[in-house]
């Protein structure tokens, strides 16, 4: 019997309407549009306005898109994985919610959170029930709407993130396409540098933390980004020196869109022409959880079955890694 291999087989996406220029932001904070542009690429971002909907809406017009496109019957669904920072609620699942909406009637379904770093994280998680045989259709999103935690006084965080989700299928393959590799890793150092400090069972919400801007996302830019343009250069040219991959080898670079200057020093430590390098962040911003698959359907058309996609990503806490991932269908 043929190996198993976890392949992605349908991509849909989906951002809010509204959008938010680094031009608007110049009436908000102290900044400027060639400020912005220069040290993170961004030239605007989606904001979800309407304060009735949470990630769970975003999540669910991305699910859709999906279902639409490609066909698929929803029922035919056994997990729905939702990677997610911003969740609907603290508790109640948003992914239990999702797979309701959409249809998913017999799917068991749950929210997983590794920072920025959730949707490669639950690319690998779905690959493994794949090819564990347990699974056949598995529909990993990856929404946030980081308008919900971000604190529009606060240009150090307000100018790099925006909203938006976006979904993949994974199905078995026979054929070698899929999921070939991936090197994950964690460390806790990061925990100071990026994070919501309060609304945890380490500080629970209260009076004063609301008073505080406790609830907002922190980052030490300066610490992050150290970390960011180390850590994911240096997995992302691991997983090519264990796989026998030149530059010439890999067809693009699916990496998280947090900062062009990471993604940059990522695409050059693998040696790769810019052609190769997908890029959305001056569209989109940081979405978190989001970034890799608006990529994948951004340029859904431009991908060719057999080729050879790296994904990287890296994230608070800190989170970060690589997947190597060939491409399993014609659009």
């Amino acid at each position: 019997m043929s190996k198993i291999n976890a392949a992605i087989t349908a991509v849909g996406s989906f951002v809010p309407e509204d959008v938010l220029t680094n031009k608007m932001l110049e009436e908000m904070v102290d900044t400027n549009d060639e400020w912005i542009t220069t040290r993170t690429g961004i030239k605007e971002r989606r904001i979800l306005k309407d304060p009735l909907k949470g990630t769970s809406f975003l999540g669910i017009k991305a699910a859709q898109n999906l279902i639409e496109k490609s066909g698929i019957n929803p029922e035919e669904i056994d997990l729905v994985l939702f990677a997610t920072a911003t969740p609907d609620m603290p508790v109640a699942s948003t992914a239990a919610y999702t797979a309701s909406q959409i249809g998913a009637v017999n799917a068991f379904s749950y929210d997983l959170q590794a920072a920025c770093s959730s949707f490669l994280y639950g690319m690998s998680t779905a690959s493994a029930y794949i090819e564990a045989g347990r699974y056949k259709k598995i529909l990993l999103i990856g929404a946030d709407k980081m308008s919900s935690i971000i604190n529009y006084t606060d240009r150090a965080t307000c100018i790099i993130f925006g909203d938006g989700a976006g979904a993949a299928l994974f199905e078995p393959n026979h054929e070698g396409l899929g999921h070939q590799d991936e090197i994950l890793r964690t460390d806790g150092i990061g925990r100071n540098f990026l994070k919501i400090e309060a609304g945890g069972s380490l500080l629970p919400a209260s009076e004063e933390t609301v008073k505080n801007d406790q609830h907002y996302v922190y980052q030490d830019g300066k610490t992050v980004f150290k970390f960011a343009v180390s850590n994911m250069a240096d997995v992302s040219e691991k997983i090519m020196l264990r796989n026998n991959l030149s530059g010439d080898d890999v067809d693009f670079l699916v990496a998280h869109q947090a900062n062009k200057r990471i993604i940059d020093a990522t695409s050059k430590r693998m040696k790769l022409d810019n052609e190769k390098v997908l890029m959305n962040i001056q569209r989109y911003g940081n979405t978190t959880s989001a970034t890799l698959p608006l990529l994948l359907s951004d340029y859904e058309k431009q991908l060719k079955k057999g080729d050879n996609l790296v994904f990287a990503a890296f994230g608070g806490g800190f989170t970060w890694g690589s997947i190597y991932l060939k491409w399993a269908y014609n659009s």
